[in-house]
């Protein structure tokens, strides 16, 4: 290790997690304690990881001594070569151009345009006091959980560390746990008419053809 380093640089992670997170809120405008709690875990993901991509460099600390000894050549405090798994994996040239880098950007505009999506359809429901079951929510019960952790799944194809590693599968339990909890509700608001739902929709992983749901529309 050796050089400058291109940390401490507080105002980005400042800036880029306020940007993210309400980006996220614009799209998902939590209202009930459920919506605002997969929001939290969602933001507290966002934050801890702008800390260690522009503040302080806890997993590259952390394994600098593999590092130095396996990449003798590389200065891992210089911010491009905070692109872990672009060096592990040997690529050359511009981490932002790797296959991991393009995946990841994928993976975030994709999540991003689901949370859009699933939010519209939500929130006529909501108004109306009516199941959501159109759009995504006809393909799947819960588009805007997919949703974050597609987003945050992407994050880490680009700058993986051992905070948002631990978080993601704690976080990815949190959201199935949340989601269990909503559809208890459902039923109790909804009775049989939401367990037919249940019955014709899957719950994570999206269908593709809804002609046969009852409640596609």
């Amino acid at each position: 290790m050796h050089g400058d380093s291109s940390y401490g640089l507080w105002p980005l992670v400042i800036i880029n997690s306020a940007i993210f997170i309400f980006f996220a809120f614009s799209f998902a405008r939590p209202k009930t304690k459920m919506d605002w709690r997969s929001f939290g875990a969602f933001s507290a993901f966002i934050v801890a990881l702008f800390t260690e991509m522009y503040g302080f460099p806890l997993t590259i600390y952390f394994f600098s001594g593999f590092l130095a000894e396996r990449y003798p050549e590389v200065d891992f405090l210089a911010h491009e070569n905070g692109h872990l798994l672009h060096t592990v994996f040997g690529f050359e040239g511009n981490p932002h151009w790797d296959p991991f880098h393009i995946a990841s950007n994928i993976l975030i505009i994709l999540g991003f345009f689901l949370l859009s999506s699933a939010w519209s359809v939500l929130h006529k429901a909501q108004q109306s006091h009516s199941l959501a079951v159109s759009g995504w929510y006809a393909r799947c019960r819960h588009p805007q959980y997919i949703a974050f952790i597609m987003i945050m799944f992407g994050f880490l194809l680009q700058w993986p560390t051992l905070p948002t590693l631990v978080m993601f599968p704690i976080l990815v339990a949190v959201y199935v746990h949340l989601a269990k909890r909503e559809e208890e509700m459902a039923i109790e608001d909804f009775g049989g008419k939401y367990i037919q739902y249940m019955k014709s929709t899957p719950a994570w992983i999206p269908k593709f053809k809804i002609g046969d749901s009852a409640y596609a529309s």
